[in-house]
Parts: structure tokens; C-alpha cells; sequence
């Protein structure tokens, strides 16, 4: 009981497993959250959502790779806090205890990515939360070297790879989601440079390409990119049908309404539903989800509310949204790829798998973020989008030996597809993922 005299009471469903810690176990990792002290948290390593009690005093942090929920319910001896993955897990504990009439979707709360999360459980009025943040890279620390930066980046996403394949078995094979992209690419190529510095047989790897009624373009771009390396044998197109994909099943998955981030988990279901179909006991895979957001290359035009001094002046833009000051910050789902990377994290663990998104995590973000994007570019949209593929291109054969290709940004969702079919697949206006969503929970 605290001194207002309510009885409060917390409730963690949180799978502690499902962290990825690098340098900790995850009860230490536990502990440093529930210190609230910035560095101790910034020190993990890996990707994670955590959650500490003491008391009244509730702290929360996670990693972008990694979602995170809470739901403050009333009873009559004090509040009741529910941390969760996702909303439907809230739900279904509401409901065994009578309180699900005080549900609403938009009642959860997403913890923001990057930010210690503190709530005092204090009853009536609700308190709003606190925020402090751990993560916090220094802007436009590296020169304009592209060779050095390409080193420093690659080389940190290499060491971020090695640090995961040390938890894993040696005998359990590897999967990359693969187009053959820039990042996907380069996730590939690390990892396969990876094990062979390990004295470990690069076979266990394996990359997997959607292609839909066999008509995907990133079939044709990922052998390429294999071919050209030598390397097509380790390529595995999986075809799919397109009549078995189903965005509004993507859209009850992730629990969300973004059409971009809706078309690319669809997408991401139906590769992942496929790898368990052929692979039973399949565990492990690699995705390259993070890096458009690390090299901030997303087409400005293409949305309304962004200029290219917006996005090279704001700290991890792309990453967080606006932040969580802004009136534009979205309490439900966060903003930015701390909202949206749902779109990955959800799919590989319906089915099952143990996933990790190297460019997601905090030391990897922590290079992008010292690059001097406005001195290398001078605000010109056309340097900015060719600087991810130089950058990474050039780290990648620092690193591996290897001359990546690089190919045209197409998005996932796109690249599985051809236009007309694409089209057929999805809707064009938001309001009917909306409503997809909005029935989800009716």
C-alpha cells in the first residue's frame, strides 16, 4: 500500500526470453533499468524490452527492435498496471479479470523506443509518465571520409552480428530475409564473412527471397546480387502464391494501420509462414530492417510533412518520429521506426523464430548518427539517397572482401510483387486500414 492508501498491483507478461542481451544476463539488464540511471541503461547491448518494479515506482526501456506495452486499469483498491508485447495480450488478461469494459486499443501505451519510461502507480488522477533518455548519439562526430565511415559502420554491424552468433548453437542454421538490396545485402555479407573468420562452415547460412505467383522482381535482383559474388548457392527463392496473402491478417498481427508498414509485415508473414512450412525446427534469422532509417533514405517527396532540413536537423528522425515532446507523438504507437518496426518483429515471432535486426541496435544507430549528412550532401535529395549505397558498399568490401552490388531502393512490399498485382493486393487509401483495424477489436 502506498501513502495514498491504494493497494496497487503490476502485472508483467513480458517473455524474458525473447530479450537479446549481449553483454548481460537479463536480470541485470532488469536491474539497471530499475537504477534509472541513463548510462547503465545506454550500456546494454542487444535488443530488449524490460520492465522494473520497486514499489510505487514502475520503469520501463526497450530497444527499437523490440516492442513494448502498458495498460493502466482501475479497481477499486488502486490502479492495476499490465505491461505487455501487444495489445490483444492485454486484452486477454483483462478479460479473465472482469476489467476488459476498460479496454480501448487506443487506452494501451507503446513505450517509446530509446527512453527510460517511469510511472508512478498512484491512483486517481492518473499520473502522466516520465521520461528520461538513455540513448542519445552524438550528431556529425565522423569527417567525411566515406571509407571510414563505411569501415566504422559495417564493422560495427558485423561486431553486433558476431556478438548474436555467439548464442547460437553452431549446428542451428542461419536465415537472412533477403531482396538483395542494399541492407538485406549487406546483413548477408557480413554474416557470411562472419563465420568464415569464426572457422565455421558458412553453409549453415541461407537467404531467403519472397517472390509471389513467381513474379517477383527481388528473385531476379537477389541472383544477381548472389551471382556476381559467387555465392548463388546459397540462395532459396520461396514462391508463394499470391491469392495467400491477406494484409488485414498482417493488420490484426501488428496491430496497427500504417499502410507502408501493413504492405511490409504482409509481406514479411507470408515469407516467415513459408520458411516454417519447409522448415519445422528452423530458429534463426537475420533481417536487414533499420538501414533506410540509419542512412535516412526515404523518399522525402513522398510525404507532405517532411523537408530534407527536417530530416538532417532532427536527431534520429526517422527513428523516434518527432519525439516525445511533440504534439504530433503518437501516445499509442510511438512515432517513427520505434512505432513501426512491428512490421518485422511481429511476423518472425508469430512463427516462431528467434530474429535480430543488427541495424536497429543502439551501437549501429550510434555510427549513422555521427555521419555529417548535411556537410556530404549540402541538402541535395540526390546525394543523400546515393550516400547509403557508397557508404555501406564501401564498408562491406573493407570488411569482407566482398564487392557488394548495389541496386535501386524498392521496398520489400514492392519487390515481392509486380505493379498490376501489387496493386490488387493492397488498398490505396489509409482509412481502409482503419477500418481493418477498428474491426479487429470490435
Amino acid at each position: 500500500m502506498n501513502a495514498h492508501g491504494y493497494v496497487e498491483r503490476f502485472v508483467n507478461l513480458l517473455d524474458p526470453e525473447a530479450n537479446t542481451l549481449f553483454n548481460c544476463s537479463v536480470d541485470d539488464a532488469v536491474e539497471a533499468v530499475g537504477s534509472g540511471d541513463p548510462e547503465r541503461v545506454r550500456a546494454l547491448d542487444g535488443q530488449f524490452a524490460l520492465v522494473h518494479r520497486n514499489g510505487h515506482i514502475v520503469r520501463m526501456a526497450r530497444s527499437i527492435g523490440r516492442p513494448m506495452r502498458y495498460f493502466l486499469a482501475k479497481q477499486i483498491d488502486g490502479p492495476c498496471l499490465v505491461v505487455a508485447e501487444r495489445m490483444d495480450e492485454i486484452l486477454d488478461w483483462l478479460k479473465q479479470e472482469g476489467l476488459d469494459d476498460q479496454f480501448h486499443p487506443s487506452y494501451t501505451r507503446m513505450v517509446p523506443a530509446h527512453y527510460i519510461t517511469e510511472i508512478a502507480l498512484l491512483g486517481c488522477p492518473d499520473p502522466n509518465p516520465g521520461y528520461t533518455r538513455f540513448f542519445d548519439p552524438q550528431r556529425n562526430r565522423l569527417g567525411t571520409d566515406l571509407d571510414r565511415i563505411g569501415y566504422e559502420y559495417v564493422s560495427t554491424l558485423q561486431r553486433e552480428i558476431a556478438a548474436w552468433i555467439d548464442q547460437i548453437p553452431v549446428q542451428e542454421p542461419i536465415g537472412v530475409l533477403f531482396s538483395g538490396g542494399i541492407d538485406s545485402g549487406a546483413v548477408f555479407c557480413t554474416a557470411y564473412d562472419c563465420l568464415l573468420k569464426r572457422g565455421e562452415s558458412p553453409a549453415r547460412l541461407k537467404a531467403f527471397t519472397l517472390s509471389l505467383d513467381s513474379e517477383g522482381r527481388d528473385a531476379e535482383q537477389a541472383h544477381r546480387f548472389l551471382d556476381d559474388l559467387g555465392l548463388g548457392l546459397f540462395l532459396e527463392v520461396v514462391d508463394v502464391p499470391a491469392d495467400q496473402v491477406d494484409f488485414r491478417e498482417a493488420i490484426a498481427l501488428i496491430e496497427d494501420y500504417k499502410p507502408l508498414d501493413v504492405q511490409s509485415a504482409t509481406m514479411a508473414m507470408t515469407l516467415c509462414r513459408e520458411i516454417r512450412n519447409r522448415y519445422p525446427a528452423w530458429k534463426y534469422l537475420l533481417d536487414g530492417d533499420g538501414g533506410d532509417e540509419n542512412m535516412k533514405d526515404y523518399p522525402i517527396e513522398e510525404n507532405p510533412e517532411l523537408t530534407i532540413r527536417s530530416v538532417l536537423n532532427n536527431l534520429m528522425l526517422y527513428h523516434e518520429g518527432w519525439g516525445v515532446e511533440a504534439i504530433k507523438h503518437s501516445l499509442t504507437y510511438s512515432g517513427g521506426q520505434s512505432r513501426g518496426h512491428v512490421r518485422s518483429w511481429a511476423p518472425v515471432r508469430r512463427f516462431g523464430f528467434s530474429g535480430l535486426s543488427p541495424f536497429a541496435l543502439p551501437n549501429v544507430i550510434e555510427v549513422s548518427e555521427g555521419i555529417p549528412f548535411i556537410e556530404l550532401t549540402d541538402w541535395d535529395h540526390g546525394k543523400l539517397y546515393a550516400l547509403k549505397g557508397e557508404i555501406t558498399r564501401r564498408g562491406v568490401e573493407q570488411i569482407t572482401g566482398l564487392t557488394m552490388p548495389v541496386y535501386e531502393k524498392r521496398r520489400f512490399q514492392h519487390g515481392a510483387t509486380v505493379d498490376g498485382s501489387f496493386d490488387e493486393l493492397f488498398p490505396s487509401e489509409e482509412q481502409s486500414y482503419r477500418d481493418v483495424l477498428r474491426s479487429v477489436f470490435d
